[in-house]
């Protein structure tokens, strides 16, 4: 009996057992829940990414009274190579000082005489730097923190281009749209096809190729235009919202719906491109692999494809159907023209996705309204449209 006081108590195995299993049930409950947490933070600080985007744009018009260019810069003299950057600037690059980059503005607007291999190069760069994709210009390889999306965790090697996730608003038409009809000499194109007269009814959108455009052009109001907003950076997985498909010199007369038969996309996984699909493989072609570079698929989108759908380009830097996307559940933010930033889910109204995408519609007139439904119509900025804010 005296023995018996002195015993000790514990647990027993059933016991401790059930208190792991407990615990393990509680982490399974939890992790779900605290990556959500994080996703939404993420998002919330993609979300200030755009506001803040908008209030560089903002300021760049409030300084220029109009919004900086889209696939501009200096023009190629006649001597060709790095002597300039042959008018392929992307927005991005205009705003740098309204967004806090002006240390990094400064060594591309003046001329930069080192390089990332050599440490002193023999000829400077030129003021406003070499071509976009010109990797070995510091200023290019420079990742912009603010153009970024911390949910894409798509990152560039030490020696890529850096990356974005924020593209210009093109609308909803895309022959020839991407020289906007001028050369790389910077000389107007008269054809009277794909010539800069020509090619001006098409620019539907906020921006247009190698010319200014301004809140004034905007006929249909700020708050109902879209002028940016997100894209996914491409990857090599075959995704159809990252990666981009090749067509060919026809390509601009076949409907979006097209793009998506069963000789383009795989049948038991919509979201991706068959392994036979002519895409382009370069690892540097992909959505937003060059922020600086203002070829369509690398910094513009068109509100022709709901957001997380396909990429089409004639072949790159030429045309391109690109579609907005994200890393976010379901959608993707986008940038209205009055300021204000909207997430616009995967399932917005995109219209009649077997219309022929402007410019080569048979005869068809540039004052129509856009065959894309809501989103089409957030796209353009003279349509005299009246999009229902209500369904966003």
């Amino acid at each position: 009996m005296l023995g018996s006081r002195f015993r000790r108590s514990g647990f027993t195995l059933v016991e401790l057992l059930v208190v792991i299993a407990i615990i393990g049930v509680m982490v399974g409950l939890l992790l779900p829940a605290v990556q959500a947490a994080r996703e939404a933070a993420r998002r919330m600080s993609c979300g200030n990414n755009v506001k803040q985007l908008g209030l560089g744009l903002h300021n760049y018009h409030a300084a220029f009274n109009r919004l900086p260019m889209q696939a501009g810069g200096t023009f190629d003299g006649g001597r060709g190579g790095d002597n300039s950057n042959h008018g392929w600037l992307s927005y991005l690059v205009g705003i740098l000082p309204f967004v806090e980059q002006q240390a990094l503005w400064e060594r591309i607007s003046a001329p930069l005489s080192v390089n990332r291999v050599n440490a002193v190069r023999a000829i400077p760069f030129p003021s406003m730097g070499p071509v976009p994709w010109h990797e070995d210009y510091q200023p290019w390889l420079t990742q912009v923190p603010g153009y970024r999306c911390p949910s894409d965790p798509v990152q560039p090697t030490r020696t890529q281009v850096a990356f974005t996730n924020y593209a210009a608003c093109t609308g909803d038409a895309i022959f020839e749209q991407q020289h906007g009809g001028m050369t790389e000499q910077g000389q107007s194109i008269g054809d009277g096809v794909w010539g800069e007269a020509a090619q001006e009814r098409w620019a539907r959108g906020s921006f247009r190729a190698r010319r200014f455009t301004g809140f004034r052009d905007i006929l249909d109001g700020t708050s109902n235009t879209i002028m940016c907003g997100e894209m996914s950076v491409g990857t090599q997985d075959f995704e159809t919202a990252t990666t981009v498909l090749n067509g060919d010199n026809a390509s601009a007369e076949r409907p979006p719906s097209s793009w998506r038969g069963p000789a383009f996309v795989d049948p038991l996984r919509p979201r991706f491109w068959l392994p036979t699909a002519n895409v382009d493989r370069n690892a540097n072609h992909g959505r937003g692999r060059r922020w600086p570079d203002g070829r369509p698929q690398y910094t513009t989108f068109t509100t022709i494809t709901p957001p997380n759908s396909i990429n089409v380009s004639r072949w790159e830097g030429h045309w391109a159907i690109g579609t907005a996307a994200s890393r976010h559940q379901g959608g993707a933010h986008i940038l209205m023209a009055d300021g204000a930033t909207k997430f616009i889910t995967d399932s917005i109204d995109a219209g009649n996705q077997d219309f022929v995408p402007y410019g080569r519609a048979p005869n068809e007139m540039p004052g129509l309204p856009s065959a894309y439904g809501l989103w089409g119509a957030l796209g353009t900025r003279s349509a005299k449209e009246t999009p229902d804010m209500s369904q966003l």
